[in-house]
């Protein structure tokens, strides 16, 4: 079937409930490399979501895909297929909607005499850089659009294909700020596989983290969500906060698994057969709503501020942002694709307290340390903060390089490298439905 020839308002009877009407559909399509996998190539109005007045870094967001084959159990952007009256179960791990113009509409907006260049965030719904980032290409496109704008960006992913672009994220970081931060949860491959099944593996993922890095640019990373009795130990956390500094990440940053409406359903429906063993205490743990009971997770920050503090992810000053229980329990307003509206955070019964030593602050469950000059757990530069050296366990290419040329000021260069764009919150809002 020809792309070119086809039309947009070309639509196909019957392909899938709701997906006749939504504008802009050209075609679905299956491929044997994507097998149970069905791409939805729409033709988008628009490629720029504005999120005005949410509390967070920024106020825009690209997402180039609907739908996530990660396939992770608790990833709450799932209630977001019933938009298409999709479910949000197998429809959402399985049935992608892609934005095939993303980049041609990008480039327009950009181009208007309105545009600001306000930071962009990606990975704020699903993950830019999922599977289908591997047959459509799309990331190339929107990174080096950004650049040639102006605008700054960050990235938040999943996704180890983000390699593939490192070349092209190095040559934007010398024209606008750049942000990049990995998610990763768990250490245990076995368990990974069961919870994450689309993911890439843990030891990638590490990788990844250390190729950004060789690059010469920051990586936080989101270690959401903790899983209760199952990812939350003081030796998992310990094991994998050491291999996050061996990595070389610039910050980390915990929270504690919250289970939306929607979500809840999907993933105590996995917990029933994988671990029918602690279906009861999660149905105690969230007998009052989204977010796990203050108890346990009060207990948490205190289990986990010294672990960060002994890999060298809290000895510097850190902002600890509003946490789990801002958020709404009531189901997300339905949104439009390109436009989305956060909600309004509520006031929450949080607990902000201080490790003695570390300056480690932490509210509801959410621990936010960060790496070397940075504000966050997500590496951004803070001019305030110059003096932490964080974790210094593998050699690093730029400080080399550095020390090299302060030894011989005459082979010395000007760096034209901008500080990073600030990576996605820890707290999800309502309506930025997938940071992990």
């Amino acid at each position: 079937m020809r792309w070119a020839g086809q039309r947009i308002e070309a639509e196909t009877p019957g392909t899938l409930p709701g997906l006749g009407s939504i504008a802009g559909l050209v075609r679905s399509v299956t491929t044997p490399e994507f097998q149970g996998i069905t791409f939805h190539e729409v033709l988008a109005r628009s490629a720029l979501n504005s999120v005005p007045g949410s509390g967070l870094p920024f106020n825009w967001t690209i997402n180039p895909y609907r739908g996530c084959t990660h396939a992770c159990r608790y990833c709450f952007a799932r209630p977001t297929h019933r938009y298409l009256e999709l479910d949000q179960g197998l429809d959402f791990d399985q049935q992608i909607v892609v934005k095939t113009n993303v980049v041609e509409v990008l480039r327009r907006e950009l181009a208007r005499p309105s545009w600001r260049g306000e930071q962009v965030a990606l990975g704020t719904n699903t993950d830019p850089y999922q599977r289908a980032e591997g047959r459509y290409r799309l990331m190339p496109g929107i990174i080096e659009t950004l650049a040639a704008s102006g605008t700054p960006l960050s990235i938040l992913t999943k996704g180890t294909l983000l390699r593939r672009d490192l070349d092209l994220l190095v040559a934007a970081a010398e024209q606008v700020p750049v942000g990049l931060g990995v998610s990763l949860a768990l250490a245990d491959e076995d368990l990974r596989r069961l919870v994450e099944p689309g993911v890439p593996s843990v030891r990638g993922r590490l990788e990844l983290i250390r190729a950004i890095r060789e690059a010469g640019l920051p990586c936080g990373v989101m270690v959401a969500p903790v899983l209760p009795w199952l990812t939350d130990s003081a030796e998992q956390l310990d094991h994998l906060f050491g291999e996050l500094a061996e990595a070389g990440a610039t910050g980390v940053t915990t929270l504690v698994l919250h289970l939306r409406p929607g979500v809840k359903e999907w993933f105590m429906s996995w917990l029933a057969r994988e671990r029918p063993d602690l279906v009861s205490r999660y149905d105690q743990l969230y007998s009052h709503g989204t977010n796990a009971l203050p108890s346990f997770r009060n207990a948490f920050e205190d289990k986990v501020r010294p672990l960060l503090d002994k890999h060298g992810f809290g000895r510097s000053h850190h902002r600890s942002r509003s946490t789990s229980d801002s958020l709404s329990p009531s189901s997300p307003r339905p949104a439009s694709d390109s436009r989305s509206t956060a909600d309004s955070r509520s006031t929450s019964d949080s607990r902000s307290t201080s490790a003695a030593g570390a300056g480690i602050r932490s509210t509801d469950g959410a621990v936010e340390a960060s790496g070397p000059g940075s504000a966050s757990g997500w590496g951004e530069p803070d001019p305030t903060n110059a003096r932490f050296r964080g974790p210094n366990r593998q050699p690093d290419r730029s400080r080399a390089r550095t020390q090299q040329n302060n030894a011989h000021p005459a082979r010395r260069t000007t760096s034209r490298r901008h500080p990073a764009a600030s990576v996605p919150p820890i707290t999800p809002d309502p309506e930025q439905q997938a940071l992990f």
